[in-house]
């Protein structure tokens, strides 16, 4: 239930960033987390090398100091204009500056008032105006600076209730030239634009209004802004634009109905595609912090100080950076950021062609980066250990940033991050937290509750699945052993109360370690005996082989441990085990009092009945005949059929003699000769049966097993038995 309830809990977190991907749910915090992505990757990658032919003339407070405050006379900005092209060659000329009122500095307003007034009737005086007219129309003679050179005007959008002024360029696209696909271009309904005789001198103009996100950062320009239906460029473009010849402006659409995903700019020498989002807007490629771009100072142009090639065949923007005059922005590059240089990151970009574009299928790479993120988080992650876990994520992390970065700096696309960063993040506290708080609860209450019963290794391996083992009693079948000292008291009375213990220490730690390294539980000790069982609370698929086993590495154990008892004068131990396989109830039993993990049933019975009869028969181990077809890898005795005390049927014995190739040569021919000789004794072929008797006791003269046979054989002699005898030994005591 804990494990449906968390990957319940994961599909859940993945599925809301899912929705966020496809903006089916949109979460403001993760667009504001992958704002701040997208404004990290763009100052770590920012080349802080700008374009050298984009120059920014700057009304800087120098300028403004040598010069005379702002606005400065037109007089003086066709003397700028004349300086930047006639002595500096430059390309082409972009203003970043609104002229939308009629100059003042000039005194020809005046004398047309007085012209219009007492004056009126003076010819003179009309006469010598109109000479002078040419020389004091400074708006005039800035619209003649302009005309038949490449400058561009700009001009301001707003939705400012009131009257427009000045006057708007044509439109670059009519109404309805959008409507191929969904396009959510700026809205406006009003401008501030330049004067009418300075917007027909210029080559062009282009609006300068930004794209500020929700955060207030200015990280897009949009390259059209519809006005009463029409679409207006931007500065930018329509810089571009000259450049190539008054390209016409063609939208770009992937297909049908799907949303805008560039301009192109037809040419002679192919077209020419800017990248725009749904709100034909660009992302701006800032190459730096304010001053990446070349400054020069105004009063420097206009004193003509700076070398005569300085601005030859550059791209120049007017704008000005004086204090009360500078247009700041906050972007991602600085938190007061000229807006000329905003102009001329654009500018730069769209001609070098490195401006980031974020197409639709994205979207689908959004969606893929997630599912395979939540792949490896929900399924892979839970398996693996804190560690592995955490380096897992980590390395999860690394991949998927270093494709974001690759797919930015290489190929220029913008891939969201923020959804598959938290995706990944929540994914591995969710792991960690539930490793902890549950699976480490868990594998502790395992550790505590089977710790005295497994080994070590075994509890390690339920504390990876705690949930596949229970204390809770079930029915299954295992195998059980009971181990005992024989002739424990007797031994026992010639040693000290040290001694006892010591002996027993030693003994029950030699045997358990053997126990243990064959994945045997240890249920308990009953004094000097030993219970066991193999195939829970781990299953084991071999429990009988690994239960026969057992009990040989133990005599063999036994055997050692007992050259040192002799080495101390001690008297060596002699063991029986019984060992028995069938289906018996295990779990946690007993009483509020005390409770123990152990094993009940007819099986387990049968098990210590079987101890009690290795002192009868003079064997070290007897197994149950279900034990020995189990235990396939080891060769067995039949030792004889007994039935038992409080069971009715009848039981074949067993006695393992080694595991698989440990048999000896002498073994087997001494195991053959003995079932011809149980064979002749069931079939009440007693000579036959005394004669490989003798034999076998001839060759092992200290065997009790044969010994008992013989003195069986002897009784029957004279007392017959009953008709219909098959061969078997009853014992009516649990001793025999």
């Amino acid at each position: 239930m804990q494990q449906i309830v968390r990957y319940a809990a994961s599909l859940a977190i993945a599925v809301v960033l899912l929705g966020h991907a496809t903006s089916i749910a949109t979460i403001p915090f993760l667009n504001r987390l992958d704002a701040i992505i997208y404004d990290s990757k763009l100052r770590l990658t920012a080349p802080h090398r700008a374009d050298d032919h984009v120059v920014i003339v700057d009304i800087d407070e120098r300028s403004l100091a040598q010069v005379g405050r702002w606005p400065w006379d037109r007089k003086r900005m066709a003397e700028l204009l004349t300086r930047l092209f006639d002595h500096y060659r430059a390309r082409l000329v972009a203003m970043d500056v609104v002229f939308a009122e009629p100059d003042e500095h000039s005194e020809l307003q005046a004398l047309q008032r007085l012209a219009q007034t007492s004056l009126k009737d003076d010819t003179a005086y009309r006469n010598a105006l109109a000479e002078l007219r040419p020389q004091l129309d400074y708006d005039g003679q800035f619209a003649d600076a302009m005309r038949g050179r490449p400058v561009i005007l700009g001009y301001f959008l707003s939705n400012i209730e009131g009257r427009p002024s000045g006057e708007l360029p044509p439109p670059v696209l009519q109404r309805g030239a959008l409507d191929e696909g969904p396009a959510i271009v700026t809205h406006w309904t009003n401008f501030g634009a330049n004067l009418p005789r300075l917007q027909q001198a210029a080559a062009g103009a282009g609006h300068l209004n930004p794209m500020v996100d929700v955060d207030g950062v200015l990280r897009r320009v949009p390259l059209l802004a519809e006005y009463h239906g029409n679409y207006y460029e931007s500065l930018a473009l329509a810089v571009v634009r000259y450049l190539r010849h008054q390209a016409p402006v063609v939208p770009g659409f992937p297909g049908r109905g799907d949303a805008i995903e560039w301009l192109d700019l037809p040419g002679l020498d192919g077209s020419y595609r800017i990248p725009v989002d749904i709100n034909v807007a660009a992302l701006v490629p800032y190459v730096g912090p304010e001053g990446s771009f070349r400054y020069v100072s105004a009063v420097d142009v206009l004193q003509q100080r700076l070398p005569a090639g300085a601005l030859r065949d550059c791209i120049v923007l007017i704008g000005t950076t004086a204090a009360g005059l500078k247009d700041l922005r906050v972007t991602p590059v600085g938190s007061a950021y000229p807006g000329v240089e905003v102009q001329a990151n654009l500018i730069a970009g769209m001609l070098d062609g490195t401006l980031k574009r974020k197409p639709a299928f994205m979207l689908g790479a959004d969606v893929l980066q997630l599912v395979l993120a939540a792949l490896v988080m929900i399924l892979l992650v839970p398996r693996l250990a804190p560690l592995r876990a955490t380096l897992v994520s980590a390395l999860t992390l690394l991949l998927l940033a270093a494709v974001n970065l690759w797919l930015w700096s290489s190929a220029n696309l913008v891939l969201p991050f923020a959804a598959v960063l938290i995706l990944v993040t929540s994914l591995y506290t969710l792991a960690m937290f539930y490793g902890y708080f549950v699976e480490s609860r868990d594998k502790r209450l395992i550790a505590r509750l089977f710790g005295q019963y497994v080994p070590p290794e075994l509890v390690r391996e339920m504390a990876r699945n705690p949930a596949h083992y229970s204390l809770a009693g079930q029915s299954a079948e295992l195998t059980v052993m009971f181990a005992d000292i024989q002739g424990f008291t007797r031994m026992a009375e010639a040693l000290t109360p040290r001694q006892v213990t010591q002996l027993m220490n030693e003994y029950l730690g030699a045997m358990t370690a053997v126990i243990q390294r064959r994945r045997g539980t240890l249920d308990k000790y009953i004094g000097d005996a030993i219970m066991a069982f193999w195939g829970a609370p781990v299953e084991d698929a071999d429990h009988a082989g690994d239960a026969v086993a057992t009990a040989l590495q133990m005599q063999s154990a036994l055997a050692e441990l007992n050259r040192g008892l002799v080495e101390r004068g001690w008297r060596p131990l002699k063991i029986g085990i019984g060992i028995n396989t069938g289906q018996m109830t295990v779990g946690d039993m007993g009483s509020n009092v005390r409770k123990a993990y152990t094993v009940m049933g007819d099986a387990v019975n049968i098990a210590s009945r079987l101890e009690s009869l290795t002192r009868h028969y003079g064997v070290g181990i007897i197994v149950g005949d279900d034990t020995r077809r189990g235990a396939a890898g080891v060769a067995f005795r039949e030792i004889d059929r007994v039935r038992v005390k409080g069971r009715q049927g009848t039981l074949a014995i067993h006695e393992p003699i080694a595991e698989a190739g440990g048999l000896t040569k002498a073994q087997s021919e001494e195991l053959a000769r003995w079932h011809q000789a149980l064979a002749a004794y069931r079939e009440q072929d007693w000579d036959t049966a005394q004669a490989g008797l003798e034999a076998l006791s001839a060759q092992v003269p200290d065997c009790p097993l044969y010994r008992l046979f013989l003195a069986r054989i002897a009784h029957f002699r004279t007392s017959p038995p009953d008709a219909g005898w098959e061969g078997v030994a009853s014992f009516e005591t649990k001793g025999g």
